[in-house]
């Protein structure tokens, strides 16, 4: 077949009309008096180092992928290790996380891509589990100790930066494979249930009796000052609730169809990286939102096609991990713009500003590219 004929056309109109909407929410938002950035030039800049490497990827057989997913893994978490040990000079504490290597004009981010390399290696170990074992309970177990242990290293090592939002991202991303893991519902049925129970007592106790979690867990005052600011932002407007007061003010006071281009009202800082969504709803309203969550619902919609005609298990494996990814990403976004979620500091994939975070998001297009373009059609079945 031709290159026109493989190549992935809808996934590449998919992902025009995010480079569109992301230059046009960043130039709107570099207007206020504070920056004196060109946000929308820059993320021009990333979105063309990120298609030369989606053309480089585009062309390895996701065969490849497979083979040397756990070089990546190990690379990523040596990048993490190394972070870690790092001087300030080269890796500086940043609003109280140490999660970037300061390079010469430029920050890395190594959690970014951690995500993709996880993504990799965790498709590899359930393609190679089912391969060399039939299916039994005590297997199950034996596949879920696995997929956790993978996961279970970048996890600890980016809570020691400590970045609390990358890290529930890994927990979804595992939490993703596991559902099509093959593993028995009647492993994963009581381990949700388990998880979603602590989860919902930990919150509890912050509200109720936050002194137990300091006593027995070592958590301070200010690391829950999130969790009291998401349930009350307007009691805490003037400290840990102003952002959300100002992002929930922008996002209601675009109403339907929202106050135009360059007209907004509400200021709000830092609204380029983590609540572009909030510059979006306040200047095109809720048909402009609307307009973003349809684009979002596209790109899953196609990563899901592309999972069911891939060829191979391990290419579905991680197409589903690279979905989980996406997914909690933009719930988590939306969700903390709106108060639904506590705010984490996730960016909205492919729209909000940031080199590291949007070329680890190209990374895994350029998976998706590969796999889809890689297809092969049989004549008569497998």
């Amino acid at each position: 077949m031709k290159f026109e004929e493989k190549f992935d056309w809808q996934l590449l109109f998919i992902m025009c009309c995010f480079i569109t909407v992301s230059v046009i929410a960043l130039y709107s938002a570099q207007q206020s008096p504070q920056y004196d950035s060109n946000f929308a030039i820059k993320q021009l800049v990333f979105y063309s180092i990120g298609a030369i490497m989606i053309g480089m990827m585009l062309l390895v057989d996701p065969d490849d992928y497979k083979k040397i997913s756990w070089y990546l893994y190990a690379f990523g978490n040596l990048m993490l290790f190394a972070l870690v040990l790092a001087p300030d000079s080269i890796a500086p504490v940043i609003k109280g996380q140490k999660s970037w290597f300061q390079l010469p004009g430029a920050s890395l981010q190594p959690s970014e891509f951690m995500k993709v390399f996880t993504v990799l290696v965790l498709a590899r170990v359930i393609a190679k589990h089912h391969e060399r074992n039939k299916k039994t309970l005590k297997k199950d177990f034996m596949l879920l100790a696995k997929l956790v242990g993978t996961t279970a290293l970048p996890l600890l090592l980016i809570m020691q930066q400590p970045d609390l939002g990358t890290s529930l991202v890994f927990i979804a991303i595992l939490s993703g494979m596991i559902l099509v893991s093959g593993i028995s519902w009647k492993i994963i049925i009581p381990i949700f249930l388990t998880v979603a129970s602590l989860g919902t007592s930990l919150i509890l106790m912050a509200i109720k009796t936050p002194q137990l979690l300091d006593k027995y867990l070592g958590v301070q005052q200010y690391q829950l000052a999130r969790i009291y600011s998401w349930l009350q932002p307007t009691k805490f407007e003037d400290s840990s609730g102003y952002q959300l007061v100002k992002a929930m003010r922008a996002i209601g006071s675009g109403q339907l169809y929202g106050k135009g281009f360059g007209d907004r009202e509400v200021y709000l800082p830092e609204s380029q990286t983590d609540f572009i969504f909030s510059i979006i709803a306040e200047e095109y309203g809720f048909m402009g939102s609307c307009v973003v969550l349809v684009l979002f619902f596209f790109l899953i919609y196609r990563f899901t096609a592309i999972a069911f005609n891939a060829n191979h298990d391990y290419s579905s494996y991680a197409m589903v991990g690279i979905i989980s990814m996406v997914a909690f990403h933009v719930f988590q976004n939306i969700g903390m713009s709106i108060q639904l979620l506590p705010i984490t500091g996730i960016p909205l994939p492919f729209i909000s500003y940031g080199g590291s975070a949007l070329l680890g998001a190209l990374m895994a297009i350029g998976f998706a590219f590969s796999v889809s373009y890689h297809q092969k059609t049989y004549m008569f079945g497998d």
